[in-house]
């Protein structure tokens, strides 16, 4: 009965997220059949306003853990800062007037970057990282170890989540976490640069090595979200804030950029949990920028000297955890989030066994 159960729910919820979807579809066939007709500037954002506010509400149709936290990131969080941009006649969405509408569609709905071609000195000066030579052997190859690793953690979760100790389970959800996030991020983009025959800038560039907070969030962790962030708050903050001073203008840019992404996992978090948010996820974002600002501080004064490699990973990681556990998977253990989505992978596993 109860899997009968979970099979109608199941059912329900695909059919909301199609209709939901050939919404979002819809809404930017409109705005790209009509808004490069549109002057930029006011006008245009008049015409996109209630795109970008029917964006925040499209994710309340979906209760999927899963369903829900792709689509409130796609297309709450990065959807409507692009289309925030094309108001403008900026971002992704405007560098290129000869854009079709199925690479409009893709580039507007989903969480990709089109690779410059060629990119500037053969160099990529947004994410200086990358341009280092990988030298860790098929892509392929490593994706399919980390989607083992994704199944296993997976597994041992949904199995004996009551019988591991609490500071294992952290381990744990911080690693199903980014396997998830990274293999569903790099999956889209793969199958989207296929279908379409684009090529695609990654989304990830081992997070896990990272050696500062910096070099985590600016040039590793989610690349699609940094270079939204960087066009849409980090530059006209810079701007707006040089009368202030050239001093305080990278700080107070870098702070303002995490306050909003924080603002915006906000909005994530209560399109999961439908519960009214808790702040902590933009306390969790403020520290991270506020110490991302001391750091850039820190490196100016002294200069050359840093820390050992595979110190400055052990405590920049020590530093991630720590914050995680305390204020960002908080509130998600509190509503019992993350038991919700352990609850899907068990359902759906129930119905693919009785489907065999």
């Amino acid at each position: 009965m109860e899997l009968e159960f979970y099979h109608k729910k199941m059912e329900v919820e695909l059919r909301n997220f199609m209709i939901l979807w050939f919404i979002v579809l819809l809404s930017l066939c409109c705005c790209y059949a009509f808004g490069n007709k549109i002057s930029k500037g006011i006008k245009r954002l008049l015409f996109v306003l209630p795109i970008v506010v029917l964006f925040v509400y499209l994710p309340l149709d979906l209760y999927s853990f899963h369903l829900n936290s792709i689509t409130s990131f796609t297309i709450s969080f990065l959807g409507n800062f692009k289309l925030l941009l094309f108001a403008f006649g900026k971002g992704p969405l405007s560098s290129n007037p000869s854009i079709s509408l199925a690479v409009f569609l893709a580039v507007a709905s989903l969480p990709i970057k089109l690779q410059q071609n060629p990119p500037p000195n053969g160099q990529n000066k947004d994410h200086p990282s990358l341009n280092k030579k990988p030298k860790n052997g098929s892509p392929i190859l490593v994706y399919a170890i980390k989607g083992l690793i994704l199944a296993m953690v997976v597994y041992t979760n949904t199995n004996y989540w009551e019988h591991i100790n609490p500071k294992m389970v952290l381990c744990f959800t911080c690693l199903h976490f980014y396997l998830l996030v990274e293999m569903t991020l790099v999956l889209i983009s793969a199958l989207t640069g296929a279908l379409l025959g684009l090529k695609l800038e990654p989304t990830f560039n081992e997070p896990y090595l990272s050696t500062s907070l910096q070099n985590f969030w600016g040039q590793r962790w989610n690349l699609m979200a940094s270079d939204i962030l960087r066009l849409t708050v980090h530059q006209p903050t810079k701007m707006f804030t040089r009368v202030l001073g050239s001093k305080w203008d990278t700080p107070s840019a870098i702070v303002a950029t995490f306050f909003v992404s924080g603002l915006f996992h906000e909005l994530m978090f209560y399109h999961m949990v439908r519960v009214k948010p808790t702040g902590e996820m933009t306390c969790f974002f403020l520290l991270h920028g506020m110490w991302v600002a001391v750091e850039i501080e820190l490196k100016k004064t002294f200069k050359k000297w840093h820390f050992p490699w595979l110190i400055s990973v052990f405590l920049t990681l020590g530093f991630l955890l720590v914050t995680l556990s305390w204020l960002f998977f908080a509130p998600l253990k509190r509503y019992k989030a993350y038991v919700s989505a352990l609850d899907e992978y068990v359902a759906l596993a129930a119905l693919f066994h009785v489907g065999l």
